[in-house]
This record gives C-alpha cells, structure tokens and sequence, in this order.
C-alpha cells in the first residue's frame, strides 16, 4: 500500500485505444426512481441532469457492447483481483477450496470498493472508468448510521465472448462502490481526510489505477492520524490505509454447479473447512423480499507500516457470496432455461449493511476468538 510509482501500471493504464481515452469528466446527474425510502437520488457533478428509469428489482436484458477494448478492461480488473487476493489469503483459500469441491464455475456477482465523498474522491472517482467500458449506474443506496452512500453499476449486458468463463474471464461483474459522506463527521477527522486528500493533488484521476497497482494517492498515514479515524469509523480508517484497493468480491453461488450453489450450504462448507463467517446480523443476509441471500467472511488482517515509523495490524480484504433467486414471475422456469435476468437484481441496504461490518473491530476480535 506504498505511494504509486508502478511505471509498468502507468504503462498499462494509458496504452489504450484513441477512442476510449477518457476526458476525466465527472458523471452526469442521476435521478433514480426509488422503491424505498432509505434510497436517494444521486447527484456527482453539475453537468446536465440525465434521467434514469431503471429499478434494482427492474428485469434488464439488455445488449449494448460495452465502450473501448473488453481485453483491456478485462486486464484492468484482473490486475485489481491480483492485489485484492495478495493482500487476502482468506479469499484466495476459499476459491481454491470452491473449485477444488465445484470445478471451473466460479463466477463473480460483484466487486466492491470504498471511497472517500469528499472534493472529487467519491464514488465518481471509480465510476467514471467502469462507465467508459459500458457500465450503467442503477441506484443509490444510503446508509446514515455509517454515513455512507453507495451507487450500484450492472455490466453491459453482451459484453462477453467468453461467456461460459470463470472468475475473471467469465460474466462480467456487477460494481457496487460507496462513499464516506465526510461533510458528516467531526472537524477532527474532517481535518485528517482533507489533509491525506489535499497531499494527494490530482489523485481522484487515477482511482482505477490505484486500485489496479495496490497503491494511495495519497502520502502513507500517520498511525495517530489512523487512530482518530478509528475512534469514530472504521469505514474512514480503512480507507484510509487500503485507499481504492478492492474491497471485496463475490461468488455468485447459484451460477455453481454443486450442492454448495445453495448459499447455507456452501456457508456450512466454509465453516467446515475452518473459516469465520460475518455473524453481525446473522451468518445469513437475506433480503425484505427474500430473493437476495448473502454472507462474508471475516477481513484478514496485515501489518502495516504507518509514516511515523509505527507498525500495527490493520483489517484489510474479505470475500462475499451471494445467492440471487428466481423473480416470482420466473419461479416455474426451469432451472436450465434461467439466465441471470430472470433472478432478483440490485443490492439491499440491510444486507449491505450487516455485510460493511466484515472490516470491524468487533468482527475481527471474534474472528481470532
């Protein structure tokens, strides 16, 4: 989690075509229908408002091709994975383990990322590159009790000629990206985010190239600075040591072929194998509508050395898997015929709530207990 210097990742990140190179515009202005009232729409720029009609629970087939090189972006991504499972031996354990059990047929639901909301830092600072390649933002998600707020992307629709794939070369994932609203913290940890931001120049440019090397744009923390984001969100102090590092991904079960493609099952399987799942709410997240079931593991912890010299263990990546059912109207397909339209879309801010605290203190101690 150095400052980046990865002249291979600079090389890599701006090799791309004429007709795909980037303008660092922000997002146009989202107005979303909303199903609940904990979702508001999203505003990331002042360009001209572009309204949406697409719900989370709406079915979309959709087929456009996605912007710019799909092997380029396929790269992007991969080199995003290969920093996530080198700073998590817990994720990459449980993928082996799942294929070893189920074979080539791990497919990804979605990535996830964490962001600060402040001067351009946000969700924009990533979104904008999945956009490029043909992404589509569907809805905002609030989370005040963490003040956060998160925007969903769903992947082109026929964006793939490796279809039957796995992990990285297979269906491309769904992106689910949030924000610290830092305008709602104390002065004091609105002070240390704006001094790391303010360090970090023009770094909100080069979000997906940070994630993409496993460096911050920002210079490293200080552990004292670390701590007073500790004492009042974890969201902020992880953060701030792991920058736009992903977060975590997630196995979407029912694209397997086992008995484990049934989430309970595979959550007993994990287990079994010596693993600790996220117990806040539960082992087992499961949506108002009952079509959305979802569980973690527990963040693996490394050691990290802050600017002062200070060395401390911090919480780092996770890993997910969710189980998406047939929508009611679908429920007598048969199980051959079900594409992935034909299950339950979108995210639900109870599960991804209790799913935030895979990164806690609370989660972590019960983990080494």
């Amino acid at each position: 989690m150095e400052k980046i210097c990865a002249r291979s990742c600079v090389s890599l990140l701006f090799n791309r075509s004429s007709q795909t190179r980037r303008s660092h515009l922000l997002l146009p202005f989202v107005s979303l229908p909303l199903s609940r009232a904990s979702h508001r729409p999203i505003s990331t720029s002042n360009r001209p408002c572009v309204t949406m009609s697409v719900r989370s629970d709406a079915v979309v087939d959709t087929h456009d091709s996605p912007k710019g090189s799909e092997t380029f972006f396929r790269t992007v991504i991969s080199n995003m994975e290969k920093v996530y499972l080198n700073r998590n031996p817990t994720a990459k354990a449980i993928l082996d383990l799942v294929q070893s059990h189920d074979g080539d047929n791990i497919c990804y639901d979605h990535f996830a990322f964490r962001t600060f909301g402040v001067d351009g830092y946000g969700i924009n600072s990533l979104a904008e590159f999945f956009m490029d390649f043909g992404y589509t933002p569907r809805e905002e998600l609030r989370f005040p009790a963490k003040k956060l707020k998160a925007l969903w992307f769903s992947p082109p629709g026929d964006s793939s000629s490796n279809k039957n794939g796995t992990g990285i070369k297979g269906p491309l994932p769904r992106v689910f990206i949030s924000e610290l609203i830092v305008d709602q913290l104390s002065s004091e940890s609105q002070e240390v985010i704006r001094k790391y931001i303010k360090a970090s120049g023009v770094g909100k440019k080069y979000a997906s190239l940070a994630s993409m090397c496993g460096g911050l744009t920002w210079e490293k923390p200080s552990f004292s600075d670390y701590q007073v984001l500790s004492r009042e969100s974890e969201y902020a102090a992880w953060t701030l040591v792991n920058g736009y590092a992903l977060n975590h991904v997630t196995i979407s079960t029912h694209r397997l072929k086992s008995e484990i493609r049934k989430i309970q099952t595979l959550n007993k399987f994990i287990e079994d194998s010596g693993f600790k799942l996220n117990s806040e709410g539960g082992i087992l997240k499961v949506s108002p509508d009952g079509l959305l079931h979802q569980s973690s593991t527990v963040a693996d912890s490394i050691s990290f050395t802050f600017a002062d010299g200070k060395t401390d263990i911090v919480p780092c990546c996770y890993i997910e898997f969710a189980e998406r059912l047939k929508l009611p109207q679908f429920k007598d397909l048969p199980d051959k015929e079900v594409k992935e339209f034909h299950r339950r879309d979108g995210f639900e801010v109870g599960n991804a709530d209790k799913i935030f605290e895979s990164t806690s203190k609370d989660q972590l101690t019960r983990n080494v207990a």
